[in-house]
């Protein structure tokens, strides 16, 4: 006989980071199956939980049972309980609000499953639970897997965590910052230091600055086949290999190096609670193009207010914790400081990273924008800098910046590269997908 069930629940056979599986009205198979029938009930019983999967006829023992017990606690019926306790009804599984067993719990994880299905696990169990009070002592911070959502976490909690944790979280947000500059640094460097040189390629070269392999490429259409120089000494020969010379209509070099940055990059962060994972990105970006001799970076965060970061660049968890998440938004208000303090137009890179979302005066956001561009600066909108993909976002804000050649779209970190190389070098941004075009 066979039976269905319904119900939503996280499959540790199957996951990858940032997914979460989802069984509707599926149907099981009779439990006297064959061993590859018997494997694949277990899987279900795994992925439904075991009021849901009372017919599959399956009782999980040993590793299995010490999973599913680790699952039942976060996704089961206790899903529901209160963080004092109590629960809204169903089963009584949980983590409630125990710092010991969630630290146990955390623990369990920890040894069952990879670290990418932790992550998703922890993001799970906070927001599910609302466990963040407990990420304020020290010995659940030493338990959890660090990642970018734990460190927005953190953040978000800055202000009412107390000494003794205080220490630990930076601990803690340190290694994800660490790890995220040694993926990011190398190609970012190697991107941008490309564009550098393009553009700072000229069109008269003095002699010792031609760059001949682009010169030559870019005068090969001027190719001229010359005439023997002596027919008398040609005559009678047969297959005789052609002579000629490329005329060089366009010379191509590098300017002369020079101790001044090339490029001024403004990074303005939008630090409302929705963007903390952009604002993580955000500041290891920051310190990376800071730590560019030939770039000239400043870092603004802003909700209603605006703070100027650069001069702590040089370390991005000073960033990171100099930052507020939480609050409005005043895009205009930000946009007015990095205009005040652009010397070099032509020169300037301006990247707003916001979901748009303004409490500000839009019109007169606009108006700088339009402002901005007209002078010469590349201005560069990026609804989030993150692996999440589309946010959600002003709609009617990032069309009427598009309008002004302000194309806005989320990027990925591994991307984010790339789209400076291109405002760099006042190309075309490579906007990832049209479909998140506005």
């Amino acid at each position: 006989m066979t039976t269905t069930r319904t119900t939503t629940r996280t499959d540790p056979m199957s996951q990858t980071a940032g997914e979460t599986t989802e069984r509707t009205t599926e149907r099981t198979a009779p439990a006297s199956d064959t061993a590859p029938d018997a494997e694949r009930l277990r899987r279900w019983r795994m992925v439904l939980g075991a009021d849901s999967a009372d017919s599959t006829g399956r009782t999980l023992t040993g590793q299995d049972a010490a999973m599913d017990g680790a699952l039942d606690a976060l996704y089961g019926g206790g899903a529901g309980k209160k963080p004092n306790g109590r629960g809204t009804g169903g089963r009584s599984a949980g983590l409630g609000a125990s710092a010991p067993s969630v630290a146990r719990w955390l623990g369990d994880i920890r040894t069952y499953f990879p670290s990418s299905v932790v992550q998703v696990m922890q993001r799970d169990a906070i927001d599910r639970l609302g466990l963040s009070a407990l990420l304020l002592e020290p010995e659940m911070l030493e338990a959890v897997e660090p990642d970018v959502h734990l460190v927005g976490t953190l953040l978000s909690l800055n202000k009412a965590m107390p000494e003794t944790t205080k220490e630990t979280a930076r601990a803690v947000v340190r290694k994800v910052v660490e790890d995220l500059e040694r993926r990011l640094e190398s190609r970012t460097r190697a991107t941008l230091t490309g564009a550098l040189d393009r553009s700072a390629r000229i069109s008269r070269p003095r002699h010792r600055d031609i760059d001949w392999d682009r010169t030559i490429r870019a005068n090969l259409k001027n190719y001229l086949t010359l005439p023997a120089p002596d027919a008398a000494t040609t005559a009678g020969e047969t297959g005789a290999t052609p002579t000629g010379t490329v005329v060089p209509e366009r010379l191509i070099g590098y300017g002369r190096s020079s101790r001044s940055a090339k490029k001024d990059i403004v990074l303005c962060v939008d630090q409302s609670g929705s963007m903390a994972a952009s604002v993580v990105y955000a500041s290891v970006f920051g310190a990376v193009l800071a730590s560019m001799r030939t770039l000239s970076t400043r870092l603004v965060v802003f909700d209603t207010a605006v703070v100027d970061l650069t001069d702590q660049l040089d370390d991005p968890v000073d960033v990171l914790f100099g930052t507020q998440l939480g609050g409005g938004t005043d895009i205009n208000r930000a946009l007015a400081y990095c205009q005040s303090r652009i010397t070099r137009p032509a020169d300037t890179v301006v990247v707003l990273i916001s979901d748009l979302y303004e409490g500000g005066i839009r019109d007169e956001m606009l108006k700088r924008v339009a402002a901005m561009k007209a002078s010469g600066v590349q201005f560069v909108t990026l609804l989030a800098l993150s692996d999440e993909g589309a946010p959600a976002y002003d709609h009617e804000h990032a069309a009427a910046l598009g309008a002004l050649g302000a194309p806005a779209f989320a990027c990925t970190p591994d991307l984010f590269p790339d789209v400076m190389a291109a405002a760099i070098e006042k190309r075309p941004l490579p906007i990832p997908d049209k479909e998140y075009q506005p």
